[in-house]
């Protein structure tokens, strides 16, 4: 899966911003700037600790601060008419240990990292917030989180980062991966890599 790799460059202070918060209460979901600001801040500041740690910190902030489910039925929508149920299940079940095991252990080099909300832009009930990252002795980078509002507070749905929207990269890499290897190939290697 080699967009993944080449994505997970530009993404992974991304994943470094929400993978380490320790707790629900320390992010703001109500502002979709706030939301944003405090993952990050939070998130960066807790990956100075050990990696299984961390892994266990990002599977809960998936449930918490991702829109999960959404993210990855749409990342298979062109296959989910031709996929069985139990086909559907298995890949909903390896789906978060999945992101977890291709992201988490990449995430460290991003532990000095800053982020900046410089622009909100609220859309009913979604939001794009554009962030600037900065690490010491790397370019900066920006990144545009896609926000949905799921209850009572907002969700990722997205990011595109340096102008590579990472929901597109990824459902095209799972596509070829399923038109060269079938669906069930699919589910097997996530289910390796998490």
């Amino acid at each position: 899966m080699r967009l993944i790799t080449r994505a997970a460059g530009a993404v992974i202070f991304t994943g470094g911003a929400i993978v380490a918060v320790p707790a629900a209460a320390q992010v703001n979901n109500q502002d979709p700037g706030k939301f944003v600001q405090s993952l990050a801040t939070t998130g960066f500041a807790s990956l100075k600790g050990d990696k299984a740690s961390a892994r266990d910190r990002f599977r809960s902030l998936l449930a918490q601060h991702f829109a999960v489910d959404a993210i990855g039925d749409r990342l298979i929508r062109r296959w989910r008419p031709k996929i069985s149920d139990a086909q559907h299940k298995a890949y909903k079940a390896a789906f978060p240990s999945f992101i977890v095991g291709t992201y988490a252990d990449r995430l460290y080099q991003y532990s000095n990292a800053d982020i900046k909300v410089v622009r909100v832009q609220n859309q009913g009930n979604s939001a794009a917030v554009l962030t600037q990252v900065t690490r010491p002795g790397a370019r900066p980078a920006t990144a545009i989180w896609s926000l949905a509002k799921v209850g009572n507070g907002y969700k990722v749905t997205n990011l595109t980062v340096s102008g590579v929207n990472i929901a597109v990269a990824q459902e095209a890499d799972f596509s070829s991966y399923i038109q060269r290897n079938g669906f069930d190939a699919l589910v097997n290697f996530m289910e390796k890599r998490g």
